[in-house]
């Protein structure tokens, strides 16, 4: 029987991954699905063209503890359940790729940065808050998202090695590192020819995807 909680783990972390905050919080707030502008990524940056900071700040939030919540409960309750440490690793990576591959969203996922974020701040802290200045850093200087997400991510796995050393969070952290850079790839092809978007710029919702106004036609 205890062979079947690692598995229930990371499957829990897949579904909880698996929760895309950017178009849930864009719904209820009425808000276009921001899978139909932009760079039609469903992440915090994407939702932050719309103009709509709120929803942005909301969708950073959620897709951060989305990674953050399973990786520390596993930590918390997963020795009760004979949770190792590769275990807790693997259950950071499956709530990453939930939010890559969402079940509940067609598979239609964002780039991750955030949830990578919260997962990194979970398995250790002094790493996350390392991969967190670096992005940072680059966001302030450049105004670029995504070159700040790219940068961060290479650094992550030489953070943990040079500082904290070969551990079993290394299984979750390369994977996830190279994942991301992958799903910037077209940000990168921008970057290139000088057409990124920087950070905050808004763009032209589609018409068809626009909120509608409540009250009286004139």
């Amino acid at each position: 029987m205890n062979a079947l909680f690692p598995v229930l783990a990371v499957l829990a972390a897949y579904l909880v991954g698996s929760l895309s905050f950017a178009v849930i919080v864009s719904r209820f707030m009425g808000l276009a699905d921001p899978r139909s502008y932009g760079s039609r990524n469903p992440g915090a940056t994407n939702v932050l063209r719309s103009g709509n900071r709120a929803a942005a700040v909301l969708t950073l939030a959620f897709d951060a503890l989305k990674g953050y919540v399973p990786v520390l409960l596993a930590l918390i309750w997963g020795p009760r359940f004979g949770l190792g440490e590769m275990t807790v690793a693997l259950v950071g990576l499956a709530a990453f790729l939930g939010h890559l591959w969402p079940v509940f969203f067609r598979f239609q996922g964002g780039k991750g940065v955030a949830t990578a974020a919260g997962v990194l701040l979970a398995l250790n802290p002094g790493l996350g808050v390392a991969t967190l200045l670096s992005w940072v850093l680059i966001a302030a200087f450049f105004r670029y998202s995504s070159l700040a997400s790219l940068v961060a991510a290479a650094f992550a796995p030489f953070y943990q090695l040079l500082i904290w050393g070969v551990e079993p969070a290394l299984a979750c952290i390369v994977p996830m590192s190279l994942l991301l850079i992958w799903r910037h790839e077209g940000n990168i092809r921008k970057l290139i020819a000088g057409q990124e978007s920087k950070l905050g710029q808004k763009v032209g919702l589609p018409p068809a995807a626009k909120p509608r106004k409540i009250g009286r036609s004139s």
